[in-house]
């Protein structure tokens, strides 16, 4: 039994836990849920261990059938998508008097499931990857010298698991070879030795994603990837692997427009649900080996934004260049800002961009910072920024440092700092100038952010006053 695309969908809209709505919620959020799922008394829910910081790390526990199956999300704290996806998935398991019931009693009567939804509370509470140690989690299988990694560990000894997944994000710059699509979902059957071998339990991890696989492509056909194979002997999805539990990696790669990865959540939450209702009917062994071989490895030829063959001098010489940017987010509280800066340069062919952009003719204009001071940020909206910015300048000054540092014009503010000069294109250093053509400006570069002149300017720039 499975289900069609359009119950997926159903099933997803139904059940998405609202109170999950952008990537950054921290360790009570997820507290908040789970003693809502403990009251419903469908999930066993059971307390495995404290972080660093003595942050409570939760399991919850669904079915009573033979085949055990772990699922662990969030070892790395900035990777949160599938613990969103996981919490849609408690309410459809929690649901009944609907179509779905043979689902959950298919579920339900074959598989015992064991969900640890946040394994990195300390990280996930600053966004970062690491623990509270500085630890990389997924690194501390062999000498499991943190708590967390004790935890994980400890699970799986005591459970003995058939089937693991591992459940992470991975950076918005992968893409599917030799195209500027991004990889939207990587999968991996982790190698338990430096040989890279396959045996029945890793062939079977392999299967498993051969049917993800079709049922993704469904949603992002050309969009999927495997991630890199090579034996991480300190890696837990590698150790699991050895152990005897046929174990999936998933990662949530990127989506265009998706910010906040919603959608990636709902695919997470479909291709997971279809992969447990696999193992329960044993449906992967339909799939070969050779299918998974055949899904294409990530390629990393991704930027923001690429401008091709732009005009500037650099040390008294004329060149003509590729110019790569990145931007970096920077947590504050639940939100963040972006830092755009100078990636790469030079012949960037074989490399793509989000926006991408053949700027033969137009040259490179150095950035300046507006003459007058404004009192505080308030004071902008009274300003007409395009036309600042069509003058070359791509900073304004205030004087009064704002409470809330956080903003979304289209153009730099300066409260104490000093923006970085551009007379030369220098890796690493700030992405702001401007670009023209005919003697008249067409594009500026803010922080990293592509504008179009011509057009409306962006709402949604993620900047904070510096």
């Amino acid at each position: 039994m499975n289900l069609n695309k359009q119950e997926f969908e159903d099933a997803y809209v139904r059940y998405k836990e609202h109170a999950l709505q952008s990537r950054r919620f921290k360790h009570q959020a997820v507290v908040d849920l789970i003693n809502k799922h403990q009251d419903r008394q469908v999930l066993h829910v059971t307390p495995i261990g404290k972080s660093v910081q003595q942050r409570a790390i939760y399991e919850l526990t669904y079915g009573q059938g033979k085949k055990k199956v772990m699922l662990w999300s969030q070892m790395h704290g900035d990777e949160p998508t599938a613990t969103m996806a996981l919490f849609d998935l408690f309410n459809f398991l929690e649901g009944k008097d609907d179509s779905f019931e043979p689902i959950r009693t298919i579920l339900q009567s074959q598989l015992e499931i064991h969900f640890i939804p946040m394994l990195n509370p300390d990280g996930a509470e600053v966004y970062t990857r690491r623990n509270a140690q500085h630890i990389d989690l997924n690194r501390d299988a062999r000498d499991t010298a943190t708590p967390e990694g004790k935890v994980l560990r400890s699970r799986a000894e005591l459970i003995k698991p058939h089937f693991g997944f591992n459940l992470h994000d991975q950076n918005i710059y992968y893409n599917v070879p030799e195209t500027k699509t991004p990889v939207t979902i990587s999968l991996l059957a982790p190698a338990y030795n430096w040989e890279r071998e396959v045996n029945e339990v890793r062939g079977n991890a392999m299967k498993i994603i051969a049917g993800m696989n079709h049922t993704l492509q469904e949603y992002i056909p050309g969009a999927v990837a495997k991630y890199d194979d090579e034996h991480a002997p300190r890696a837990f999805g590698d150790n699991f692997q050895k152990w005897g539990a046929s174990t999936i990696l998933i990662e949530s790669g990127a989506f265009a427009g998706d910010t906040e990865k919603q959608e990636i959540r709902k695919l997470n939450f479909i291709v997971i649900l279809s992969a447990l209702l696999q193992i329960a009917e044993d449906s992967y062994q339909q799939y070969s080996i050779a299918e998974y071989q055949q899904i294409p490895v990530n390629a990393s030829q991704l930027h923001d934004v690429v401008l091709r063959r732009v005009a500037t001098v650099s040390h008294g010489l004329p060149l003509q260049v590729d110019i790569a940017i990145r931007r970096d987010e920077i947590t504050i509280g639940e939100d963040y800002y972006a830092k755009g800066y100078i990636e790469d340069i030079g012949d960037l062919h074989d490399f793509f961009g989000y926006e991408d952009l053949d700027l033969t003719g137009f040259e490179l204009v150095e950035g300046k910072i507006y003459e007058t001071l404004f009192h505080d940020i308030s004071d902008l909206e009274k300003l007409d920024i395009k036309d600042l910015l069509k003058q070359g300048y791509a900073a304004v000054k205030i004087t009064h440092s704002p409470a809330e540092p956080l903003h979304h014009y289209p153009i730099n503010v300066l409260s104490k700092g000093q923006m970085q000069s551009l007379r030369t294109l220098n890796l690493g250093k700030e992405a702001n100038f401007f670009l023209k053509k005919d003697e008249e400006i067409r594009y500026a570069v803010i922080n990293g952010y592509l504008i179009d002149l011509d057009k409306k300017l962006p709402d949604h720039m993620k900047q904070v006053v510096r």
